[in-house]
């Protein structure tokens, strides 16, 4: 296929094989030696559950995008914008971008590529890669914009992840993170319930492949929908104060397939790190990030920073 190349930089080095991903062919540089800031476990669990879930309406995408990137705008990226998507899973979120920059990169170190180049079709302004935050094979200072989505706490070290991310991007150009909260706005009863289901878990993410599947679609039913139902019972009624309290409220206007495929990314990994607003805003700044900007509604913590 050829790609639309006016903005794109080439692969900086050769040393790596190419498989099939529906009409596409994809570059292979990922590397799993022992020294590497990657799980191995991690990278084949999401794999398998990107090949699972991935079937999202362009609709679907944009509810959830319009809660993750509403701190992204036009003053950050543009039709000139040359970005990054690392840890791009299925695809969703490099797709949602396709119509609002140049060309987008999509990189993840899993089998999702395969699930993303069937999402992503034929576009020509986007190319999948598969690679880990060890192995991007672009020099430093390439990219005007990149984004790491629900990925960088499942790495053994997320502040040297997020180090080499922010090392792609060109000076005065700005990086996107989304890292999981620690619950650091939340009450003692909300602790409390999210201290019980990590034990849950840390049960069910050792779990065979087949069984962890299962169970966690059982979750997303007994352990999910109760929640989802009364909150959106109380949306209903107008207590908009009271539901953004009930655990799990901000999947009141998702689908049940979003609920299901949420259900196994929370319970089916082995590997998850949670960090304070003031954590990630310190992470961001060492990696080399300022003029930070926070969304303080759903998907906490999702921050946008720009490369000194």
């Amino acid at each position: 296929m050829k790609l639309k190349a006016d903005i794109v930089v080439p692969y900086n080095r050769e040393t790596h094989i190419y498989h099939s991903a529906g009409k596409r062919q994809v570059a292979d540089f990922t590397d799993m030696s022992s020294d590497s800031n990657i799980d191995e476990q991690v990278v084949k669990s999401f794999g398998e559950e990107w090949n699972k879930f991935h079937h999202f309406s362009k609709t679907t995408v944009a509810r959830i995008c319009a809660e993750y990137f509403d701190i992204i705008d036009d003053s950050i990226i543009s039709k000139d914008t040359y970005m990054i998507d690392i840890g791009c899973g299925s695809g969703r979120w490099s797709q949602y971008f396709l119509d609002k920059v140049g060309f987008v990169e999509a990189v993840d170190p899993s089998d999702a590529v395969f699930a993303a180049g069937e999402l992503l079709g034929e576009a020509d302004n986007v190319r999948i890669t598969r690679a880990s935050v060890d192995t991007l094979p672009w020099p430093d200072e390439t990219f005007d914009f990149g984004m790491s989505v629900g990925v960088l706490h499942h790495i053994p070290n997320t502040q040297k992840a997020l180090t080499d991310c922010v090392k792609k991007i060109k000076s005065g150009g700005w990086f996107y993170v989304y890292l999981y909260y620690k619950l650091d706005n939340r009450g003692f009863l909300f602790k409390s319930l999210f201290f019980l289901s990590d034990l849950v878990r840390k049960v069910v993410s050792k779990m065979p492949s087949t069984l962890k599947k299962v169970t966690c679609d059982m979750l997303a039913v007994v352990a999910y929908m109760p929640f989802v139902l009364t909150a959106k019972l109380f949306f209903a009624l107008g207590w908009k104060k009271l539901a953004n309290k009930i655990p799990l409220s901000a999947y009141a206007n998702k689908d049940f397939y979003i609920i299901r495929n949420d259900a196994l990314d929370r319970f089916g990994t082995r590997l998850e790190q949670r960090f304070t607003k003031g954590e990630v805003k310190k992470m961001m700044e060492e990696a080399g990030l300022h003029d930070i900007r926070f969304g303080n509604d759903n998907a906490f913590w999702h921050a946008v920073g720009r490369k000194m």
